[in-house]
């Protein structure tokens, strides 16, 4: 027998006001009693609805409710459009290229998270931990595209010789 019967077996109100029902609270007359409805049994499973989570810091619409969708989501559309132009300039073998817009377009992503105070769908977790993310990963793919070789852009002194030094 799991708890919430034994719960309701041994608490359920019977006939005698004054002993405890499922809910803890005692009902004021016997009209009160009658209208109540039965206690209901806590399912186990998740709900299909989640309730009562807090949305992200700044995870407003960015423009108005009477605006359309993709008004509303202007941030999040620019951010993954620059990344799609990034994506075909290096399906075109403009992979350096290609790749420095990438790595703008989440840095833009940071920098939009920083200044506005709604960005919709753009805020994912909190507002630190988006603008790291977002600002590490842009610095991260625009350096891997300015030193990838042939003929880098960026000599990076240092790097040749650490790369030496772990693939002898």
């Amino acid at each position: 027998m799991d708890a919430d019967t034994s719960t309701a077996d041994a608490g359920s109100g019977g006939d005698d006001p004054a002993e405890p029902s499922v809910s803890g609270a005692r009902p004021s007359s016997d009209k009160a009693a009658a209208a109540a409805p039965a206690p209901r049994r806590a399912s186990r499973r998740f709900p299909s609805v989640t309730r009562y989570t807090a949305r992200p810091e700044g995870g407003g619409r960015a423009a108005s409710g009477t605006a359309p969708a993709p008004a509303r989501q202007w941030p999040l559309l620019s951010v993954l459009g620059s990344t799609g132009f990034g994506l075909l300039l290096v399906s075109l073998d403009l992979f350096r290229v290609g790749l420095i817009i990438i790595g703008l377009a989440l840095l833009a992503g940071g920098v939009l998270r920083w200044l506005l105070p709604s960005v919709g769908m753009l805020a994912v977790r909190s507002r630190f931990t988006d603008i790291t993310t977002y600002g590490a990963l842009g610095v991260l793919i625009v350096l891997l595209a300015l030193v990838a070789q042939p003929r880098p852009w960026l000599d990076i002194p240092f790097l040749e010789d650490a790369v030496r030094f772990t693939v002898r």
